[in-house]
């Protein structure tokens, strides 16, 4: 009995002395465990470095998207100045077309004006009776007023009218009463409007 007390007390002396030589707690064997990385932290660790190379992926994907949207938009701009400068072509042609044509009926219409001078004076050469050259070149001009009418083409009118610069021009001025100062009392060359725009002014004589 005395030998197994001595061997137990060995053997509780010997495991004191390994306590006292490795003074490692359980407390700090669970803190050193609990800072080992595990397998879960590793997995953590990988999500979070994917996670983290996604917004590089994603802006890689938004730069590919607008470099296509910046292409799409060129390519547009090309076609559209292309269909402009065809319709610009076309437009210009046509308004040639249209002043050609404009310019031709205005002749032909004027065809028969000359047709009636030409006959005035085979007339005149032939005949003593003035009445009746007179009555034909009224014919003729009464017809040329209505050729001018017919394309809009107007007489400024100056009879009585208050002096105006935008339809007349003063050649001189006359004293001429109160009641025609500021008025055209005379017009030595009639003026003439085509639509709204004035083609020549009335040359007039302004009373003062």
């Amino acid at each position: 009995m005395i030998m197994f007390k001595n061997k137990s007390y060995k053997k509780d002396t010997m495991s004191k002395k390994n306590k006292e030589q490795n003074p490692t707690s359980q407390k700090d064997m669970q803190k050193k465990l609990a800072q080992e990385p595990t397998n879960e932290n590793l997995n953590n660790d990988e999500v979070q470095e994917t996670t983290q190379t996604n917004p590089l992926q994603e802006m890689e994907e938004k730069i590919n998207q607008l470099e296509a949207k910046v292409a799409e938009l060129e390519d547009l701009k090309l076609r559209q100045m292309a269909e402009f400068d065809n319709y610009r072509r076309r437009t210009n042609k046509e308004k040639l077309e249209l002043l050609q044509n404009a310019g031709e009926r205005i002749f032909v219409d004027m065809l028969p004006l000359v047709d009636d001078f030409e006959r005035a004076k085979d007339a005149m050469a032939k005949t003593d009776d003035i009445d009746s050259v007179r009555q034909g070149i009224d014919l003729i001009y009464n017809k040329f007023i209505g050729f001018l009418a017919s394309n809009d083409v107007k007489v400024i009118q100056t009879d009585d009218a208050e002096f105006n610069t935008d339809l007349h021009e003063a050649i001189t001025t006359f004293a001429a009463g109160e009641d025609k100062k500021g008025k055209v009392i005379d017009c030595t060359q009639k003026g003439y409007t085509l639509g709204e725009k004035v083609i020549r002014f009335s040359k007039v004589v302004v009373g003062e």
